[in-house]
């Protein structure tokens, strides 16, 4: 059987990129008349496929995503792809929970999924999965951080597609968040009205545009209450690796009465480490993490976490996706997810106020 021709093999044939190529075929800027008339002949007759979306591109004003009935949009049925990088999938608890949901929700519609993991060659190398490539599904869901060059090559094939948990300032995309800075926020002012006034942080901001979103929400409750923070509190570049967190902390001459992180693992980590070290938690240090993970509820204190509904982004993401299928010429929308504070018995008040009460 023969191979389909890809957007590769069309870029090797004109010894072009394959950005080029993909520019061209999706009406975009960045290549001359002359290259995009080229590369469509070429791409004619070399037997590339170019799919479209089923109900074709359209140019009126687009509704709300809220208001969008997914199942009057697209009623016969399609496949739609969810690709994630291989972490995003070893994190079961959060994104397996977001992929069952999203699952469950097509199959109301008709519509299948196919999912795929990204490693970190692939990535590297921009290797786009083979339905990508061939423009085999309607539409893309892209959960959490790849990188960003990658997500942008997803992007560039001109299927529609939707962020899910992850934005970028140069990416072009609908995206569904968690409402990071006012989540953040709100788990480090229960810290405050607890009495803490020395809050560390852990995690790694340089994951994605989400954590750092979590340390400027930090930063702004404590700014709100005067409080300092002191940087050398502010762990920003941990690894997720026991081993590492026991380490960061044990190395600390003093240590702060409360710590806010990133996710669950590093509010699993934390504890351990502080109780490995003879620290009780909560009487000594109190702890908040993030998500409302398997973690944060097996945990010995079970931890104070911010909960994200992720069957709310499986919701919102395919209205979204839906609506941007529907009307592909609307202006590209963020949307914001709140979260619950879940206050468990990791977090009380230092010792001196514990005491004075």
């Amino acid at each position: 059987m023969k191979n389909k021709v890809t957007m590769q093999d069309i870029a090797d044939h004109l010894q072009i990129s394959k950005n080029s190529v993909s520019q061209a075929l999706t009406g975009k800027d960045g290549v001359s008349e002359a290259t995009r008339a080229l590369v469509k002949e070429t791409a004619e007759r070399l037997g590339y496929v170019y799919r479209k979306s089923r109900r074709g591109r359209q140019s009126e004003a687009a509704a709300p995503p809220a208001s969008i009935d997914p199942s009057a949009v697209l009623q016969d049925g399609g496949t739609i792809a969810l690709i994630a990088s291989d972490y995003a999938f070893s994190r079961k608890s959060f994104f397996g929970d977001i992929y069952l949901s999203v699952d469950k929700e097509l199959k109301k519609y008709g519509y299948e999924l196919v999912i795929q993991s990204i490693s970190p060659e692939d990535a590297e190398a921009l290797r786009l999965p083979a339905f990508v490539e061939n423009r085999s599904v309607d539409g893309i869901l892209i959960l959490s951080h790849i990188t960003t060059p990658y997500v942008q090559a997803v992007l560039d094939t001109g299927i529609p597609a939707v962020l899910i948990d992850h934005h970028h300032p140069s990416l072009q995309a609908d995206s569904i968040l968690t409402n990071n800075r006012f989540s953040a926020y709100e788990g480090v002012r229960h810290l405050i009205e607890l009495g803490h006034k020395d809050i560390g942080f852990m995690g790694d901001i340089d994951y994605s545009p989400s954590h750092y979103e979590r340390l400027e929400g930090m930063r702004l409750a404590a700014f709100e209450a005067g409080i300092r923070l002191r940087e050398d509190w502010l762990i920003q570049d941990a690894v997720e690796d026991s081993s590492y967190v026991h380490g960061a902390i044990a190395q600390m001459q003093e240590r702060p009465t409360a710590w806010f992180c990133v996710n669950d693992g590093f509010g699993f980590m934390i504890t351990s480490a502080l109780q490995h070290l003879g620290v009780k938690v909560p009487q000594e240090a109190s702890v908040v993490s993030f998500d409302n993970g398997y973690l944060s509820q097996v945990c010995t204190p079970p931890t104070t976490t911010l909960d994200v509904n992720r069957r709310l982004f499986a919701t919102y993401a395919i209205k979204q996706l839906f609506s941007r299928l529907e009307n592909p010429d609307q202006p590209y929308t963020e949307i914001l997810l709140p979260t619950q504070l879940l206050v468990r018995e990791s977090t009380a008040p230092p010792p001196g106020r514990a005491e004075e009460r």
